[in-house]
């Protein structure tokens, strides 16, 4: 698949976190990446009784083949009411309940974003605590504040902030060879 696997953890079509991932990979060079677009990905809310019933969808064993043929992931996680939102946490659910260890081996970048001043660090440290139990082994993270005042088109504006990115994304390639 890829060396590199980059998502949102948001399945709204105008995720910040999501454009938080694209400027992420047009930074990275020397690596194989695909981008997934989880709007594509329209996961039922997960439940014992659906999975007893109906088992796991194709789309879902699809995307844990592109997690588990990827040597690291690059991922920004949304932010509601200081939680991962319910779309991702749902994701996680499902996807743990398919294979426990879904990140065995996996090195991840992550990231969050939000309109406000903390950039989603509420969702950030609650992930960060929850991958590892699944097998990532997350060597960076980074959170954007303020994404209307630090983001454009260009990518981040704020030269700090700028910095800390990129430093954070070398030492994710850097885990990765």
């Amino acid at each position: 698949m890829a060396d590199i696997l980059a998502f949102a953890g948001s399945n709204s079509s105008t995720s910040i976190n999501y454009e938080l991932v694209k400027y992420t990979v047009s930074l990275v060079e020397n690596h194989k990446v695909v981008s997934l677009d989880m709007v594509k990905y329209p996961f039922p809310m997960y439940s014992v009784d659906m999975e007893k019933d109906k088992g796991f969808s194709n789309s879902l064993i699809e995307f844990k083949n592109y997690i588990q043929q990827s040597q690291g992931l690059i991922l920004s996680v949304n932010e509601h009411n200081s939680n991962p939102s319910s779309y991702f946490k749902n994701v996680l659910d499902w996807l743990s309940r398919l294979e426990r260890k879904f990140l065995e081996d996996t090195v991840v970048f992550l990231m969050a974003t939000s309109p406000g001043k903390r950039g989603g660090i509420g969702a950030l440290g609650i992930v960060q605590d929850m991958l590892p139990r699944f097998g990532a082994n997350i060597v960076s993270t980074f959170s954007l504040p303020s994404f209307g005042e630090n983001f454009t088109s260009e990518g981040i504006v704020d030269g700090p902030l700028r910095e800390q990115h990129q430093a954070a994304l070398n030492d994710f390639l850097q885990k990765l060879n």
